[in-house]
């Protein structure tokens, strides 16, 4: 589909590392960016988020390329949304939107089926808009008389009603999980979960780890489904490792409630590998973004050990580094290559010991 996409500079400095990530979203998506318009704003038009001149440019440039759709890097409102599609004259996807499209485009399994089900008709919710005005009291006749009921109410019972039926859903697989997790914990066995930002290589090192064959590919969100492998680490004995799916910057937040299920096994994990692609320019931006999801899902106390993945491609080589008490905080490896994994598996090992020992209790290893 030829799209063009309104990238809004709003001052920031990662600006454009935000506009690349976009067009990687848009890629993602199936999108063939035809041209792209950038506008710069102080802060958002109330009616467009961009300003009237530029919407005229941009109904301009759309024509000139024969755009089937718009996409806005940035989420709108409802009302703005509705105002920037009346001027075009075409879909206009938002940056939310977009997201979610993308999600229900890789998921593969009935759960990431269902949450991102569950996200599009919370966000479609909230677009709801008078657009059958000329339908607002339906005609009478049989089954209709009486004062009748608008398409408006119709359609909000219904999404509701669909909304109710799937959080069930969802929380009978919450059951499920927490039982699974359970019968884990009696067993003794330590839980680790793989977090970071998208496209970090987590699918690739938990391959590396579990030879388990996950999906993997070098596009944004190529995992939506938890996938969860026990492993053997000399030392550390049977270990349980979550592929988990990646976070992004201005993850919406109805996809992090969605998605609560698949998070829970980040959420009650006894360890977290987060993953950091350590040739991204933007690690710092991405490891932060990381972590304010980690607030935000209640994970943010869990110990934790970054893990520099994609080394090769950065330069570096495979070590590990100590924080002032002798514990192993950071690893760097290729996933890849394969090159690194050791230092891993004795990060693991290590916090199973101390873990089990239980001498004192286990610090935020980041934090150091």
């Amino acid at each position: 589909m030829r799209a063009l996409i309104i990238s809004v500079d709003l001052g920031s400095p990662d600006y454009q590392a935000h506009a690349d990530e976009f067009v990687m979203l848009a890629k993602g998506a199936g999108a063939n960016v035809v041209a792209t318009l950038t506008a710069r704003r102080s802060r958002p038009d109330a009616a467009y988020f961009i300003g009237t001149g530029k919407v005229e440019e941009g109904v301009l440039v759309a024509q000139a390329h024969e755009a089937e759709v718009v996409l806005f890097d940035q989420p709108l409102s409802p009302a703005q949304q509705r105002n920037l599609e009346r001027q075009f004259n075409l879909r206009v996807v938002d940056r939310v939107a977009l997201i979610l499209d993308i999600f229900a485009l890789r998921a593969q399994s009935h759960e990431g089926k269902l949450q991102v089900e569950l996200a599009q008709l919370q966000h479609l919710a909230t677009r709801l808009t008078r657009l059958w005005s000329h339908l607002e009291r339906q005609r009478g006749g049989i089954g209709m008389r009486g004062p009748g009921e608008s398409q408006l109410e119709m359609d909000r019972r219904m999404i509701g009603g669909k909304v109710r039926l799937l959080r069930e859903r969802l929380e009978k697989v919450q059951r499920q999980r927490t039982t699974q997790r359970r019968s884990r914990a009696r067993a003794a066995t330590l839980s680790v979960s793989l977090v970071g930002y998208t496209n970090a290589g987590k699918s690739t090192l938990f391959n590396a780890m579990t030879r388990a064959g996950a999906y993997t590919a070098d596009q944004l969100f190529a995992t939506l489904d938890t996938t969860t492998r026990r492993v053997w680490i000399e030392g550390a004995g049977q270990v349980t490792l979550s592929d988990t799916v990646g976070f992004i910057r201005d993850l919406p937040l109805t996809l992090i409630a969605a998605f609560r299920a698949t998070l829970e096994e980040a959420i009650h994990a006894d360890l977290l590998l987060h993953v950091i692609d350590a040739s991204s320019p933007q690690r710092d931006e991405q490891i932060a973004e990381v972590d304010k999801v980690l607030v935000d899902i209640g994970a943010a106390d869990i110990p934790r050990i970054l893990v520099y993945n994609k080394i090769d491609l950065a330069g570096l080589a495979p070590r590990i580094e100590h924080d002032a008490h002798g514990t192993i905080c950071r690893v760097f490896l290729s996933a890849q290559q394969r090159t690194g994994l050791d230092g891993l598996r004795q990060a693991i090992c290590q916090f199973a010991s101390t873990a089990e020992n239980n001498a004192t209790p286990i610090q935020n290893f980041q934090s150091e």
